[in-house]
């Protein structure tokens, strides 16, 4: 074919909050009546907090029926197509259309201040909801269930199994544990186990992280009283949250144990692995230096660095030409190009534009990878059921042979 089949590792999506309210269970509603303002109050307050309430505002104007994509399928399958893309991965949506799922469900699932009974029933509304969406376009949609595995792993083994039931493709883990126990622990062996075993990847999404240590109280009384400086910290350890997780399973033997576990890390940029994975491999190797530690490395039969090239692969959300430049320190094979549509820090409504800034002049065999052809791999897509559709809207091969 002369098209690129096109699959973007990150979409969100849900609908407003307050249209989650039939699909939380009936013991649930008057909760979730209670908790709606509240939550509606909070996300407007962390839109300022976080500075994207005047860019958000002045994003939307005139763009509300592409954004309407957030819940509505056939605005969604419009935008898709003038993007060029064939099929992508729903995370849960939050502060840019004010429709994050309720009870602390989504990406977070921060396990503080919490009730375990309504982060699932939010989880469950929420996965609920998508399946019905996914269902509208199975081929094109390759919907995330949220799970909240820190509370009960049984639990956790049993949600996997409904979301793959129905039609859902992978699972949704928070990245960060609280005084939970870590991913290193065995007691998620089962769990781990499960996803394995069902072929549902497991999925980390950046945004999560240790917020009230950099604004102070959330949401914050009075925005004149942020530190200065909250959001340049923020935005510099947020990737270390997201990818602490993954640093827990690696060196856990998670992968040891379970070596066709697959995992994503999305929406963290890609510049930070090459310098991991040298890290890893430093770390894991005979030094003078270890001499002291003990023998942390015999459960491994492989590095932790070689773990992560087999069994992880990078969300490459909005990917900039400087990564794609590093694609070989990276690992060719586990970087996944990402939309973060419909959210105002992604590629719409420039994803054309952006695609070539980023992939022209690469060999044709790399630029497919990274564009679709790992993400195919990685979430067993039917490429043939896309190829009438990648026929019909995936962007010309030819277009992107120019000089690097």
């Amino acid at each position: 074919m002369d098209r690129y089949l096109v699959i973007s590792s990150d979409g969100h999506a849900g609908p407003h909050a307050a249209d989650y309210r039939p699909y939380v269970d009936p013991e649930y509603r008057e909760a979730f009546d209670v908790a709606l303002p509240i939550q509606i109050a909070a996300t407007e307050a962390a839109a300022k907090s976080f500075l994207v309430h005047d860019i958000n505002i002045e994003w939307r104007k005139g763009r509300d029926y592409e954004l309407s994509g957030a819940w509505d399928a056939e605005a969604r399958d419009k935008v898709l197509d003038a993007d060029g893309v064939a099929a992508e991965v729903l995370f849960p949506d939050g502060v840019t259309e004010m429709n994050a799922p309720p009870f602390g469900a989504g990406f977070s699932m921060s396990p503080e201040g919490i009730t375990a009974d309504l982060q699932w029933a939010g989880c469950n509304a929420h996965n609920r909801w998508l399946a019905e969406f996914v269902s509208t376009a199975p081929e094109r949609r390759i919907g995330l269930a949220c799970i909240p595995v820190l509370w009960d792993v049984d639990r956790a083994v049993e949600g996997a199994r409904w979301a793959k039931e129905n039609g859902l493709r992978g699972v949704i883990l928070p990245p960060r544990w609280g005084s939970h126990p870590g991913y290193h622990q065995s007691r998620y062996d089962p769990f781990w186990e499960a996803c394995e075993s069902l072929d549902l990847p497991i999925h980390f999404h950046s945004g999560p992280a240790p917020i009230e240590e950099y604004f102070g109280a959330m949401p914050p009384p009075d925005l004149d009283q942020i530190p200065p400086g909250a959001m340049g910290i923020y935005v510099t350890e947020v990737a270390m949250w997201l990818v602490r997780p993954l640093t827990f399973m690696l060196w856990g033997g998670v992968f040891e144990r379970f070596p066709k576990l697959r995992v994503a890390i999305t929406e963290g940029t890609a510049v930070w692995v090459p310098e991991y994975l040298q890290l890893l491999e430093h770390r894991y190797a005979e030094t003078h230096y270890a001499q002291k530690l003990g023998d942390y490395r015999s459960h491994l039969s492989m590095s932790p660095a070689d773990y992560f090239r087999r069994n992880v692969r990078v969300g490459a959300s909005c990917m900039p030409r400087r990564e794609a430049e590093m694609r070989h320190q990276i690992g060719v094979s586990n970087i996944m190009w990402g939309t973060d549509y419909p959210h105002p820090e992604g590629s719409w409504p420039i994803t054309g534009e952006q695609m070539h800034t980023t992939f022209d002049g690469l060999p044709e065999d790399e630029i497919g990878a990274m564009l679709g052809g790992n993400a195919a791999t990685f979430y067993g897509v039917d490429v043939e059921k896309l190829a009438p559709i990648v026929a019909r809207i995936g962007p010309e091969k030819r277009s992107f042979q120019k000089s690097a």
